[in-house]
């Protein structure tokens, strides 16, 4: 009886390694689609220690092109919102600012990833690698702030003076440049797991709606939204509506962080992909 059971486990044994290994030999196009998860933080003027208050998901779609086992490019649409609030910081003075924004944000970027190991859709001897990626981008953003129970986009407002004549509206459009790290791993069949962070580098200072200094009262219409909006403090004795008062910090740029997690999906093909047959990076073994 004993004798029976073992040799039903190993025979067991060998039909489930030899299916494992016919599914390794299956061959995947080079080009793989996938959907994106995460959360975003943004770091500026409003977040000057890089404090994690406001974390907000972010969802995306992309597609992969594996140029090797080595390289890939990955052309990506992400879509999350990012915000921040003066109310979150220690500083005395950045209290006392109590300024907040709140902005939606569109990117579609192109990245290179560059793993550490060999990468194979399907081949169980190179199934995992951490990378390395790097990429450019546009993105648009929007910011707004909330008076009162309404909302109000900044931008069109100028609060730092920019429909005064001593300066122009910021544009909604900016570069952005990611940079950061991963881990992949083939699951089965045709499907990759991806954890992804990267911190986006962006060419704006205006992310949050504050750069450099307040422009004063006076050059608003008195009473008006943007005059309210510009200098938000609640303290009467303040002076930060002062001319030339510092509002932000001009010497560093706006950037905003995120973490995905990514589910995508390769299509099978009966040919053996062009990159996994080239001399440079033969799959022998």
């Amino acid at each position: 009886m004993a004798k029976k059971f073992f040799v039903g486990c190993f025979t067991l044994l060998i039909f489930i390694s030899t299916a494992f290994i016919t599914k390794g030999q299956t061959y995947y196009t080079s080009t793989e689609w996938g959907v994106a998860f995460g959360a975003s933080q943004y770091f500026g003027d409003l977040n000057t220690n890089y404090g994690f208050k406001t974390v907000t998901p972010a969802v995306g779609i992309y597609m992969r092109k594996h140029m090797n086992p080595y390289i890939a490019l990955k052309f990506v649409a992400n879509y999350t919102q990012v915000s921040y609030d003066d109310k979150y910081n220690t500083d005395a003075y950045e209290q006392a600012r109590n300024l907040n924004f709140t902005s939606p944000i569109v990117e579609v970027i192109t990245q290179a990833e560059f793993n550490f190991f060999k990468f194979i859709t399907g081949d169980p001897f190179y199934r995992w690698t951490p990378f390395l990626t790097g990429g450019a981008g546009i993105f648009y953003y929007n910011p707004y702030t909330t008076y009162n129970g309404q909302n109000y986009n900044l931008r069109p407002l100028g609060t730092e003076g920019q429909n005064t004549g001593t300066g122009k509206p910021y544009s909604p459009v900016a570069a952005v440049f990611p940079i950061g790290m991963g881990v992949k791993y083939w699951l089965k069949g045709g499907v990759n797991l991806t954890l992804e962070i990267t911190d986006r580098l962006t060419t704006t200072d205006y992310l949050d709606d504050v750069s450099s200094t307040y422009a004063g009262a006076n050059k608003f219409p008195p009473g008006s939204i943007a005059a309210i909006l510009q200098n938000r403090t609640t303290d009467p004795n303040s002076d930060l509506n002062t001319p030339g008062k510092q509002r932000g910090n001009t010497s560093s740029k706006d950037q905003y962080a995120m973490c995905l997690l990514s589910l995508s999906w390769h299509f099978v093909t009966y040919k053996c992909p062009a990159f996994m047959t080239q001399d440079l990076i033969k799959t022998t073994r």
